[in-house]
């Protein structure tokens, strides 16, 4: 799955039998989100598949979280008794370092202050088999773009700017730390089933176009 994690391998083979699963109950053509969320269903066969008033009990490939929230989902975890995580999870430790006066100054007295909590994290991560990017190695956001995206996956985190990962074609989703633990746990991550939204853009693209600018246009609307 990634280059980091030796032995996890993406299940595209799972992917593309629980969509023919899906295809074949509702007889219609589906949207990419649907088929990224269709695919990672834990019951293809009986799960309701309605738009906008299903929930859908789903199987995350990845769980990330950032160092602020990495704590107590990690504790919670631990409350479970399970020897290592169910899902490949990483954590990042980017949210506790201030900028202050600059990079490098800024970076050890981040490490001297939250030295408690790196300490915690760093060895909780080496017991449970979870991913540890240490102070400094870079934004979590980021990360996980370069690291950990792939197209057609599923990601939660604990991060607001988790989505960024979707820029390689997966869904990436923040969440709160409940739920992480939840697939941590090896239990499904519950998601009300997408509405679909037409877009018909008319005109002429400018040349400062991005879909960031799209997507935050499409939100001033207020779709429910």
């Amino acid at each position: 799955m990634t280059n980091w994690e030796k032995g996890h391998y993406i299940n595209y083979k799972k992917m593309s039998e629980n969509l023919a699963i899906v295809r074949s109950r509702l007889n219609r053509p589906l949207t990419y989100a649907e088929k990224v969320l269709y695919s990672h269903l834990d019951d293809p066969h009986g799960q309701d598949l309605e738009r906008g008033v299903s929930y859908l009990k789903l199987r995350p490939d990845r769980v990330a979280c950032q160092d602020a929230t990495a704590q107590m989902a990690i504790m919670q975890f631990m409350s479970a008794g399970m020897p290592s995580v169910a899902t490949p999870t990483t954590v990042h430790c980017d949210h506790l370092i201030e900028a202050q006066v600059g990079g490098d100054k800024d970076l050890e007295r981040a490490k001297d202050i939250n030295k408690e909590v790196y300490d915690f994290l760093s060895t909780a991560c080496a017991k449970y088999n979870i991913g540890f990017w240490r102070p400094g190695s870079g934004i979590i956001h980021q990360l996980l773009l370069e690291n950990y995206a792939f197209p057609g996956g599923l990601m939660i985190g604990t991060d607001s700017h988790t989505p960024n990962a979707g820029g390689l074609g997966m869904i990436a989703i923040g969440v709160g730390g409940a739920d992480a633990v939840d697939v941590m746990a090896n239990l499904p991550w519950e998601l009300k089933a997408p509405k679909m939204i037409g877009v018909k853009l008319t005109g002429e693209l400018s040349g400062w176009t991005a879909p960031k600018g799209e997507t935050t246009q499409l939100k001033s609307f207020a779709f429910d």
